[in-house]
């Protein structure tokens, strides 16, 4: 019965067997070959999905030594791993376990020649680092082999580099840098991280953007009756699951670079960093893209007081501004209390920046300078913006909190009642609880510090019900409800 079926396959597939890739003829170069193939294909299969790694792995490399191209999956990930780690860890032969880790390594090594829309060579060379690691980071050479094939990887896929290869590529920098005491090992690393890393994210937002009108366009559709139901239902399903992988992505990529930052931070304090980059910044000067990576480590350090930040900002930005320059052009300028440039500066920055993430921190700045100048209806618009973008921003709502419990005289005229604004301001601060609740603590203390309207003042108004409306005038005009 299995030779029916190998040879009812074979005859499927008879004009793409002998189709030339990169090894040749797809499944074998004779008929004999081909059959053989698909036989392995199938006996492999068969083994793997039982768990039975020890029998599965013969299929594995006869599939390698006879037909290469055929099958993609025998090169996959997950298979390597799971097949190779039983094998491995399974034998107490030494040279049996070291032949077993150099077939791993090689696959990882060449699977790109045989399947290259599939394979990159530089993901093999970051699996084949990690593997290298996992298996025969013993000591500072091997450590160091793996490191520089780490870095070739990451220079070959950039902001493509996965998260897996990006922990264990910081983690091992981070040894050699103890082990070297060297310091300049992980501000590279660091540099190197934080630039890639961060235009993946930007990336993956790019591509929720764009899902925006394609959201738009199918509720108006649907409306228009121009589509049914169904397709309604399955277009959206697509379109949301499209959206929700971009999310993981970024979350993978957030919670990846938030790892690296921990590790850092012990390496690099300011006047680390200050010594390092005042070194670099002479034999730099001319380098923008080292320049600008200068700025992003400075700037996530903290350490935006220091003079050399400011001589490297205003290099940069002259020489070639952008949205990042100009963010941080605006934060520096707030620095000096110069309100206006700052302002001037983060608008700038809303004006280049690609996407509304990136947008979302100079509106929120803004609303902060002009909180401070006084600008109560500008800052709460701005705001406003915020959380156009990003719905579920807290400390956009504290902003907003704030605006209203600065108000004081300004909302408590002969006929409005005392402190109604506090009212208010309290929704807001109750709000930024609800969404986000890393800043429940300070919304929290913001409501404690709130004084309220008396009894006797909302007696005299006929405010005696709790959870009525209550409209809030001045420059304020929201309609709230009595305590």
């Amino acid at each position: 019965m299995k030779k029916l079926i190998l040879f009812a396959l074979a005859s499927f597939i008879a004009i793409s067997s002998f189709a030339q890739t990169p090894c040749g003829p797809q499944y074998g170069k004779t008929e004999k070959d081909s059959l053989d193939c698909l036989a392995e294909i199938s006996l492999f299969k068969t083994y793997y999905d039982q768990k039975n790694f020890k029998d599965a792995y013969p299929h594995w490399k006869n599939i390698v030594e006879i037909c290469p191209c055929s099958w993609s999956a025998i090169f996959n990930t997950t298979y390597l791993q799971n097949m190779f780690d039983y094998l491995i860890s399974s034998t107490d032969d030494e040279e049996l376990a070291s032949q077993f880790v150099d077939e791993l390594l090689n696959a990882f090594a060449t699977r790109h020649h045989f399947f290259p829309k599939t394979y990159t060579e530089g993901n093999g060379l970051g699996f084949k680092a990690f593997f290298m690691i996992r298996y025969r980071g013993k000591n500072i050479d091997d450590i160091t082999q793996a490191f520089n094939l780490f870095i070739e990887s990451i220079e070959m896929e950039k902001e493509k580099t996965q998260p897996n290869i990006w922990d264990r590529y910081f983690r091992i920098a981070e040894q050699i840098a103890r082990i070297k005491a060297d310091t300049a090992i992980m501000i590279d690393a660091y540099e190197r991280a934080t630039d890639y890393i961060e235009t993946a994210i930007i990336d993956y937002y790019k591509q929720i953007d764009k899902q925006i009108p394609n959201f738009e366009n199918l509720e108006e559709a649907y409306a228009l009756g121009q589509i049914t139901q169904a397709e309604y239902e399955n277009r959206k399903q697509r379109l949301a699951a499209d959206t929700a992988r971009a999310m993981q992505f970024i979350n993978n990529y957030e919670r990846t670079l938030k790892n690296i930052e921990i590790i850092f931070t012990p390496f690099a304090p300011c006047h680390v960093l200050e010594q390092v980059y005042t070194n670099k910044l002479e034999q730099n000067k001319d380098n923008l893209p080292a320049l600008k990576k200068m700025l992003i480590i400075m700037n996530k350090g903290g350490c935006t007081d220091k003079p050399i930040f400011a001589n490297i900002l205003n290099i940069v930005h002259r020489a070639e501004p952008s949205a990042q320059t100009a963010n941080l052009m605006g934060y520096y300028s707030l620095n000096l209390e110069d309100y206006d440039a700052a302002l001037k500066f983060f608008k700038e920055a809303i004006e280049l920046f690609e996407t509304n993430e990136q947008k979302v921190d100079p509106w929120y700045m803004i609303g902060l300078v002009q909180r401070i100048k006084g600008n109560v209806v500008e800052a709460r618009n701005a705001a406003r913006e915020v959380l156009k973008i990003k719905h579920n921003s807290g400390k956009a709502y504290i902003l907003i909190g704030d605006l209203y419990a600065d108000s004081g005289s300004k909302c408590s005229g002969d006929d409005a009642l005392p402190l109604g604004f506090a009212w208010a301001a309290e929704d807001k601060y109750l709000q930024a609880a609800r969404v986000d609740p890393s800043v429940a603590d300070i919304a929290r203390e913001r409501r404690a510090k709130l004084r309220f309207p008396t009894q006797q003042d909302k007696f005299v108004r006929g405010l005696t019900t709790p959870g009525a409306e209550y409209r809030v005038e001045c420059w304020i005009q929201e309609t709230t409800t009595v305590r």
